[in-house]
């Protein structure tokens, strides 16, 4: 698959013995680390859509720690060589995989697992609450190409 221009991904080892796991998600040492900012998670019940939005100033890394979800994202950038390409990620216990979205892109996902997701996300900047950097549309009614109401997961 084609990333957009600034999507990375880390596909996450998990460390399994007789007692659980264990999976290192962001270290600061790595090489797509940029800066913290804070960790929080959000969870969405099964067919629940979270979507669109995009930050201006900040990176967001998405990591699905709980069921599974379909992450998309779009790159509306006028200057950017992948304009208009979505990429669509399964991520969950599954398929543990980091995903970093640049500034910029919209994002959001879709549970599409029989249990709630619980999506961890490690953004570059602390959230303000006076001045939030968010810009949000409606999941549904947008010109971004992208069908969240698929019933084929």
């Amino acid at each position: 698959m084609k990333l957009i221009k600034g999507v990375k991904t880390k596909e996450i080892k998990v460390n399994m013995d007789g007692r659980g796991r264990l999976a290192e998600i962001l270290r600061s040492d790595s090489d797509i680390f940029q800066k913290f900012g804070q960790v929080y998670y959000t969870t969405a019940h099964p067919g629940v859509v979270k979507a669109w939005h995009y930050h201006k100033i900040q990176t967001d890394y998405f990591f699905c720690l709980k069921g599974t979800a379909r992450l998309a994202l779009y790159d509306p950038r006028e200057q950017s060589p992948t304009r208009g390409l979505i990429n669509e990620f399964v991520v969950g216990e599954r398929n543990p995989l980091l995903v970093v979205i640049p500034n910029l892109v919209y994002h959001g996902f879709k549970t599409i697992s029989k249990e709630e997701s619980i999506m961890i996300n490690i953004p570059t900047e602390p959230y303000n609450r006076e001045n939030p950097d968010e810009y949000r549309l409606d999941p549904y009614n947008n010109d971004i190409p992208y069908d969240w109401a698929r019933q084929d997961e």
